[in-house]
C-alpha cells in the first residue's frame, strides 16, 4: 500500500486515530514539541507533513493567533480536512506538497516541523535536505516521531499493543490495511543516533535529541 492511499483512506479519522493509538499521549507529545520550539510572534514557521493542521493550532494558541502558519501536506484530503475546522482558520495558510520537493524560496523560514511524518518521506535524505534549503540561516529543525525504546520490558509491551492497533483501524476507520502500514513504517524508522547522524550529513548542527516515555518518541532539534 502506498503512503498517499494509506492517508486517503484514514483523513477523516485521522485525529481520533491518534487519539486511540496513543491513548490520548500524542497531545501531550506535541505539548512538548512546542514547548522545545517556545515559539514568538512573526517566526516564520512551516509544519510539514503537517495533516490536518494541528500543530499549527497548538501553536497559534500558545500565540493567541497571532501569527501565520504554512501547513504543507502531499495529501489533498488531509488538507481537506483540516480547512473544515473554524479555528484559527485564517492564520493558516494550506500547501498541497510532498517534502522532497517544497515550493518554497531558499532561506524562506524561521522553523521547519514536522510531526509523526519524517518516516513516511518517500526519500528521506532528499527531505531533509530540502527542510534545509528553506531555512533562514539559523533556522530551526524540530521532528517529533516515533522512536526505539530504551527499557526491554517497556518494548516488550509496546509490540504487543501495536499488534492490536491495525484491529482499532478496522473498527474505526474500517480498513486495518492502512494501520498495518503505519505499524511496519515505525518499527523500520531509523533509532535516534541514526536520525541524528543523517541531520548532520545533511549540515545540520547542534544537533539533539529528547526521548520521551523511554523513547517511544523522540524529539530531534537541529539548526541551519
Amino acid at each position: 500500500m502506498k503512503t498517499q492511499e494509506v492517508f486517503n483512506k484514514v483523513a477523516n479519522k485521522y485525529d481520533l486515530m491518534n487519539d486511540v493509538m496513543s491513548f490520548g499521549a500524542h497531545r501531550f507529545w506535541k505539548e512538548l514539541l512546542i514547548d522545545w520550539l517556545s515559539p514568538k510572534n512573526k517566526m516564520n514557521i512551516v509544519d510539514v507533513a503537517g495533516g490536518t493542521g494541528d500543530i499549527a493550532r497548538r501553536i497559534l494558541k500558545r500565540l493567541d493567533g497571532n501569527s501565520m502558519i504554512t501547513v504543507c501536506d502531499p495529501n489533498k484530503e488531509m488538507i481537506n480536512e483540516g480547512k473544515k475546522i473554524k479555528k484559527y482558520k485564517d492564520k493558516i495558510k494550506w500547501i498541497v506538497a510532498p517534502a522532497e520537493k517544497l515550493p518554497f524560496e531558499d532561506n524562506s523560514f524561521d522553523v521547519y516541523i514536522v510531526s509523526f511524518g519524517v518516516r513516511n518521506f518517500s526519500n528521506i535524505d532528499k527531505a531533509l535536505s530540502e527542510a534545509y534549503r528553506i531555512l533562514k540561516p539559523g533556522g530551526r529543525f524540530l521532528c517529533l516521531e516515533f522512536s526505539k525504546i530504551q527499557n526491554k520490558n517497556i518494548n516488550q509491551l509496546y509490540q504487543y499493543y501495536s499488534k492490536t492497533i491495525p484491529v482499532f483501524g478496522k473498527i474505526i476507520v474500517g480498513d486495518e490495511k492502512p494501520y498495518e502500514y503505519l505499524t511496519r513504517t515505525i518499527k523500520k524508522f531509523h533509532g535516534q543516533n541514526e536520525f541524528k547522524s543523517i541531520l548532520e550529513k545533511i549540515n545540520f548542527e547542534k544537533v539533539e535529541y529528547r526521548n520521551i516515555f523511554n523513547g517511544v518518541v523522540a524529539i530531534h532539534s537541529a539548526y541551519k
